[in-house]
């Protein structure tokens, strides 16, 4: 995993908020990378081709994850079936926060909708889905932080798996390194260098209602 940085796990603990909604990710001036696992089929045709193709479905939603840890507990490290190949997509920053505007909830919420009329309206019209979940350290315990995951399809699929990708990797070799070294002790885990992402458009933060750090139990300056 040589593309882009790393950290200590219990290192990256200390400048990370607690509870609240917030988009966890790597992001540099390239993109901001986000997580998918796959069988071998799906994930070497991904990998070789930088792009997505092959036995790849465009006719269903794919579920993309910002947090590294959210797709590990998702995933078993990459050891559950059918998620064995790890892979590592960086999009452009202007497309997730483009993705971020057209989400809609997964499940009505108040914050956005005053009826259920209207919420369950743009869930049959949105190519974007939206999800907060408990986020989770890298035993599988879950914390009181959120973790988002946004399903994709249609057009805005099309454009995140083919037309607009910057790069995919196989990042399955350092997941598996990355198991072994959890079971061995916590404190060698070395994860991708994560922060807080603050999309630049207004709107992406609206409508995925992201709290600021200084309204959670966040130990950031």
């Amino acid at each position: 995993m040589k593309s882009f940085s790393t950290k200590n796990y219990l290192e990256q603990t200390k400048e990370w908020p607690n509870s609240g909604r917030h988009i966890m990710a790597h992001y540099d001036d390239r993109g901001i990378v986000v997580y998918q696992a796959y069988r071998s089929e799906i994930g070497d045709y991904a990998a070789k081709n930088n792009k997505f193709g092959g036995a790849f479905s465009f006719s269903r939603m794919s579920w993309i994850k910002p947090n590294f840890l959210w797709m590990m507990h998702r995933s078993g490290w990459g050891t559950k079936e059918g998620q064995e190949v790890v892979l590592a997509i960086t999009i452009p920053c202007s497309l997730f926060d483009e993705i971020l505007t057209l989400a809609v909830p997964s499940s009505f919420s108040t914050d956005l909708y005053s009826s259920q009329e209207e919420w369950k309206r743009d869930v049959s019209q949105s190519d974007v889905r939206l999800q907060w979940d408990p986020d989770h350290d890298p035993s599988g315990q879950a914390l009181e932080r959120r973790a988002i995951q946004l399903g994709l399809r249609g057009g805005v699929l099309a454009r995140y798996a083919r037309e607009e990708v910057v790069s995919i990797e196989d990042i399955s070799e350092f997941v598996e390194e990355q198991k072994v070294a959890l079971e061995k002790d916590e404190a060698e885990l070395i994860i991708p260098s994560e922060r807080i992402y603050i999309p630049n458009n207004p709107a992406a933060i609206k409508r995925v209602v992201l709290e600021s750090p200084f309204e959670s139990n966040s130990v950031l300056p």
